[in-house]
């Protein structure tokens, strides 16, 4: 009891000193660069530490399973190098049952390492998407100039005048043009352009306008006192319709770019809802790129397990040997098994193999794993057998 107490404290501290270590190291680089782009006008200064908190999910997804397993490598390095291990060995104490020792700790970041692929990395992501899709918003909303026009997307849009901090805006030109497509806001003459004019055109004069709550990178104005008028230029027919209050949503961004969220930020709820063919707002994922989610998902955490299972024999130091010796070899085999998984979700994605593949890469990473802790043994027997053997033919 003593020993299992002694083991988890000492593997938990690390590992923790180690998590915290790269997520600073990973979340500061995130960070100068929102406050670079706070600094060019792109990004609100208030949210910052929002997008940080939404997107620590995303880096604790990688980060707690390597972060373990160096935790790991560099407990049982110490234990080599002070000659601990060597004491708990001769007192009759295996590798194998070391490693049981830690089953309390391993559990619990197991389930851990569970709620966040499956909960909290998606909530995570779908909550910054969200928050730069609102941001786009205020955006194209600041860049509104008295006497100029601005285009976003298939609208065009003039404003007179800009009421102090932006609350109103008055005498508004609005024309939706079907067959332009400018996607980056830009400013042009104070007069209209004879090319915005297209076969089928929407134009709308408002005395003012104001701008409502806002999502998905649509930026809608409540217009008020004016006239919409619907063009054909073919046949220089259109119709008129005056109003006292109209509201319209005008697409800061094109159909492809506003399906900014990407899988990764599906809720897993959704994505059964999706596998088992029923009725989602996200559907157009697809079944494949689900299923290569889903199954991306379930399988990180089994990386705790063999996180444990590969520390076990690659941490062993042999005399005069350093405990950093074998730190970076270790690393990169670990490493390597998450990036397998990371092409096997690509690979699914795309169709190319089975999503079975996900239970078949675990296996193999967890044979491995056996064979790096027992192939000593086993070739020991074997030589043992082999000798018993030419001595009885001898």
């Amino acid at each position: 009891m003593i020993l299992r107490r002694y083991m988890i404290r000492q593997v938990a501290m690390t590992t923790t000193l180690v998590l915290g270590f790269l997520v600073v190291m990973l979340l500061g680089g995130r960070l100068i660069r929102y406050f670079g782009i706070a600094a060019e006008g792109g990004l609100d200064v208030g949210v910052l530490f929002d997008l940080i908190g939404y997107n620590l999910p995303y880096f604790l997804e990688l980060i707690l399973p390597l972060s373990f397993f160096i935790g790991l490598m560099l407990v049982f390095g110490r234990m080599y190098t002070d000659n601990e291990m060597a004491v708990l060995t001769a007192g009759g104490v295996s590798r194998g049952q070391i490693s049981r020792l830690l089953a309390p700790l391993v559990l619990v970041l197991f389930l851990g390492q569970f709620f966040i692929t499956l909960v909290a990395k998606p909530w995570g992501v779908e909550r910054a998407t969200n928050l730069w899709q609102e941001q786009s918003v205020v955006e194209i909303f600041d860049l509104i100039q008295p006497k100029k026009f601005i285009s976003s997307g298939n609208y065009h849009l003039y404003v007179g005048e800009v009421g102090a901090n932006r609350e109103f805006l008055k005498d508004v030109i609005i024309i939706e043009s079907k067959n332009t497509t400018n996607d980056l806001p830009k400013f042009d003459e104070t007069k209209i352009p004879q090319a915005v004019i297209s076969q089928q055109d929407t134009i709308i004069f408002a005395k003012s306008a104001t701008q409502a709550p806002s999502a998905d990178g649509v930026l809608v104005l409540d217009l008020h006192e004016g006239r919409r008028y619907a063009v054909d230029t073919n046949s220089q027919a259109y119709n008129q319709v005056g109003f006292g209050r109209y509201r319209i949503s005008i697409a800061t961004k094109s159909d492809k770019q506003a399906r900014s969220l990407k899988i990764e930020g599906v809720p897993t709820s959704q994505i059964l809802a999706i596998l088992n063919e029923q009725n989602s707002p996200y559907a157009h994922f697809g079944k494949v790129a689900s299923m290569a989610e889903f199954g991306y998902r379930l399988s990180l955490p089994f990386l705790m397990i063999i996180a444990i299972m590969l520390a076990t024999p690659l941490s062993t130091v042999r005399p005069r040997q350093g405990r950093w010796l074998k730190l970076i070899p270790a690393i990169f085999i670990f490493v390597a098994n998450v990036l397998i998984l990371i092409s096997l979700k690509e690979s699914i994605a795309k169709g190319k193999i089975s999503v079975w593949i996900y239970p078949v890469a675990v296996a193999v990473f967890v044979g491995f794993a056996l064979y790096l802790n027992y192939h000593e043994r086993l070739f020991a027997k074997l030589c043992l057998s082999k000798q018993n053997k030419i001595e009885v033919l001898s």
